[in-house]
């Protein structure tokens, strides 16, 4: 064979290729009709197949093949003595396992329809039932209820309910520890669902420390971190410094910030960043000034934020360097704020499609929190502003001018103009008014709504002064500004009703509160204006909404209470008076206005205890110390009321009223002498008093003292005075001296106090009141024989 293979080159081309082709019919397609076998496999291939197992013929067909020289030869001879089947003869079948996942059985040999769906077997058996008792099922149900109580936790403390958190969190504890011993018996431990157990590890330590159990949160915390199984388990040592941060450990919360930053790679830019922001914090809180700069000047390098810069600023301002102040200062203006202008909420053309996509967005979450960061920068850099404007030059003045500069050449240009309206608002509380009133006058060329603010304050300050003819003149160009500026128009009101037209007024307070409903100031004033219109029912319907808005305002609850006592309803007035002493316990008006009603509704006992309580408080209230003086003389102890008649004579020397009550509680109390002696230093004080005269005449004669001729001889000619003005009075013939009489004739009456806290209704004298008023004596008639011709 090897030599006829070598001497193949040797023949002619055309007779190897034509014996090629003369006796290998399985690629000649021309000769196909003639093929037998082919014609046999085509007659057997639809609806019948030949017998799977295939069995080797008596008699093989052999196929000539062409050999190097042109021979033909056998194709059993050319394959090494193995014939290969050509025919397949009837009764032959061979193996058709390729086509059984299409349909094809033994069934089509024998006629059948072709199914191959094996729609012919009938229905499919049932489903097996599940096993619910097995092992399997049952951890599979148990880990199921684990994730709804971590979830149910979730949604808790979300809405608020962190006890409730916290229970759904311990009890997905428990049945985590369950099903883990129950996978262990059942499969290896390398089966145990470790995502689950740190899921539930981590979100019980967030609930304990939801719940300020900070104890426990951190042993928590500590489980995890020790596991070396959770990966990157060491990230939650930040949580642990917040815990301790919170509980003002700071050396260990610096501890584990540190820690957590050394397990954080550098690719996690952002978490370096906030735990070295912390960091920087804790530094402020405990007095380490520099190590903080380190921390936040490095923030600032990195990755420049608000947060960051303003603390920096704070930092340098603690140790007082200036140069370093100025520095943060810009950085800090200078952090970007990536937010898009408000020129894009613009629209550039009439087209209602694009028109109604701009209005969509104008207001929606993206456009809010974009509001927010511009508001939350503009806050900061006013505040750090406020602060460090003082320090950083020679006046404060200086200060402001450099930082309005450099606010004027950022991107925050709008806050200049409210830095230097700052600037006149520290110069009222430094009570440079006139500086105030300069400042802010340079702003009357601006724009509209600097303007309109810097007219506001003028007026303010106007009207501080009552001036109330700039007041409304500086209101009235805010309102023009602006005439959506509550402030403006509350000012204007409150001008028009200094001047007394209450009518007037209230229509700028009412729209004042429509252009802003949560304008206060405005609703206060309209209530306080209804009042003075004798609207009672509409002021009250004002202050308690007022209220609503304000819970613990003082002004508002007495007021409230005011309105009820001049509605003739003190059982009302009591309890938001006692509202009010709940929010002010200390008010001493507030507490002698709770006596007072006590007292014109015949409760003795409550109104002196609330007197009492208000002497105690601010013992200079006349009007109390009368009231209690006069309690203890109606209940018979006269040695008590001393004190307070002593108190009200060193407030008010020039009024002898009080020092005839000492006087006279020494006398009602049986000492005489004490009684005796007053009197003389009255008299010696007001030599002209006629009822100290009387009294002194009265005790000379009881007891039995020769300078009864004397007083009694003043006293006669202190009447004959007082006959003779009176006549002139009654004639008309000396205007000045019946002035002059009343004058003195008045020097013992009582005198009329206006309420402190506001106006009032007139009050009946009380029995122990009229008992001041009316001495025993003062109505005695003295004897002829006392009285020298």
């Amino acid at each position: 064979m090897m030599q006829n293979v070598h001497l193949a080159p040797e023949t002619d081309e055309d007779d190897l290729y034509s014996g090629y082709n003369d006796y290998n019919p399985t690629y000649d397609t021309e000769e196909l009709e003639n093929d037998t076998a082919f014609q046999q496999a085509v007659r057997t291939s639809h609806g019948r197949r030949p017998p799977i197992t295939a069995k080797i013929p008596s008699t093989a067909v052999t196929r000539p093949v062409a050999t190097g020289y042109g021979s033909k030869t056998s194709l059993a001879s050319s394959m090494g003595g193995r014939p290969v089947t050509g025919v397949i003869q009837d009764g032959v079948t061979r193996p058709m396992t390729a086509v059984r996942a299409a349909g094809f059985t033994k069934a089509a040999l024998r006629g059948s329809a072709f199914d191959p769906l094996g729609q012919s077997r009938g229905p499919a058996p049932p489903l097996e039932a599940k096993n619910e008792d097995s092992p399997e099922e049952k951890i599979r149900q148990l880990e199921k209820k684990v994730n709804e109580l971590v979830e149910e936790s979730c949604i808790a403390n979300s809405c608020g309910d962190l006890k409730l958190a916290l229970e759904k969190a311990k009890d997905a504890g428990r049945k985590e520890r369950v099903l883990v011993r129950q996978r262990e018996q059942v499969t290896s431990p390398e089966n145990i669902n470790l995502d689950l157990t740190y899921s539930v590890l981590f979100n019980l330590a967030s609930q304990y420390s939801a719940n300020e159990m900070y104890a426990e949160a951190l042993n928590t915390y500590q489980v995890i971190v020790k596991n070396k199984m959770f990966t990157n388990a060491g990230r939650l040592k930040v949580n642990m410094g917040n815990i301790y941060l919170k509980q003002r450990n700071y050396s260990k919360a610096i501890k584990f910030y540190r820690m957590a930053l050394d397990q954080i790679p550098s690719v996690h830019k952002e978490m370096r960043i906030k735990i070295m922001q912390n960091i920087g914090v804790t530094f402020i809180k405990t007095g380490q000034y520099s190590d903080a700069i380190n921390s936040f000047e490095h923030i600032m390098s990195m990755a420049p934020n608000l947060k960051a810069g303003f603390n920096l600023i704070l930092s340098y301002f603690a140790v007082g360097d200036r140069e370093k102040m100025k520095k943060a200062f810009q950085k800090l203006i200078a952090v970007p704020l990536e937010i898009d202008e408000d020129d894009k909420y613009i629209s550039p053309s009439d087209d209602p499609h694009t028109n109604l996509v701009i209005e969509a967005i104008k207001n929606d979450h993206l456009r809010q929190m974009e509001r927010e960061r511009k508001a939350m920068a503009e806050k900061y850099i006013m505040t750090a502003a406020k602060l460090i404007a003082p320090v950083i030059e020679t006046s404060f003045a200086v200060g402001y001018d450099w930082c309005v500069e450099v606010v004027k050449a950022s991107q925050y240009i709008e806050l200049a103009n409210d830095l230097e309206i700052n600037k006149a608002i520290t110069y009222l509380r430094q009570k440079d008014f006139n500086q105030a009133v300069e400042t802010l006058k340079m702003f009357e060329k601006k724009d509209s709504r600097v303007k309109s603010a810097a007219a506001t304050n003028l007026s303010f300050l106007y009207y501080l002064e009552n001036e109330f003819a700039q007041a409304s003149s500086y209101a009235d160009l805010a309102v023009s500004s602006d005439r959506y500026n509550p402030s403006a128009l509350t000012n204007k009101g409150n001008t028009v009703f200094a001047n007394g037209d209450y009518e007037k007024a209230a229509e700028f307070y009412k729209e004042a509160l429509r252009n802003d409903s949560s304008c206060t100031e405005a609703l206060y004033n309209i209530g306080l204006t209804y009042k003075k219109l004798n609207r009672l029912d509409e002021a009250l319907d004002c202050f308690l909404k007022l209220h609503a808005i304000l819970r613990n305002s003082a002004q508002v609850l007495y007021q409230i209470a005011n309105v009820y006592e001049l509605m003739e309803d003190p059982n009302q007035a009591i309890e938001w008076l006692m509202q009010l002493i709940s929010v002010v316990p200390t008010d001493s008006r507030a507490l002698s206005k709770l006596g007072e009603l006590y007292d014109s509704e015949g409760d003795k006992s409550q109104a002196f205890q609330y007197y009492y309580e208000s002497y105690r408080y601010f013992p200079s209230n006349i009007e109390v110390i009368e009231w209690l003086g006069a309690y203890y003389i109606d209940t018979q102890f006269c040695e008590k009321a001393i004190q307070y008649f002593e108190r009200a004579a060193l407030i008010q020397p020039t009024q002898v009223k009080w020092q005839l009550m000492v006087a006279s509680c020494f006398r009602r109390s049986g000492n005489y002498q004490k009684a005796l002696d007053t009197y003389k230093d009255i008299h010696r004080k007001f030599p002209e008093n006629v009822e100290c005269l009387r009294f002194l005449v009265r005790l000379c004669t009881d007891i039995g003292l020769k300078e009864v001729q004397e007083y009694a001889t003043k006293l006669k000619r202190l009447e004959k005075k007082k006959e003779i003005r009176e006549q002139r009075i009654k004639s008309g013939r000396d205007g000045s001296g019946g002035s002059r009489s009343k004058r003195e004739s008045s020097a013992g009456s009582d005198a009329s106090y206006v309420d402190p806290l506001g106006p009032q209704a007139e009050r009946p004298k009380t029995a122990a009141k009229k008992r001041i008023e009316e001495d025993d004596f003062a109505d005695e008639e003295l004897g002829d024989d006392l009285l020298p011709e």
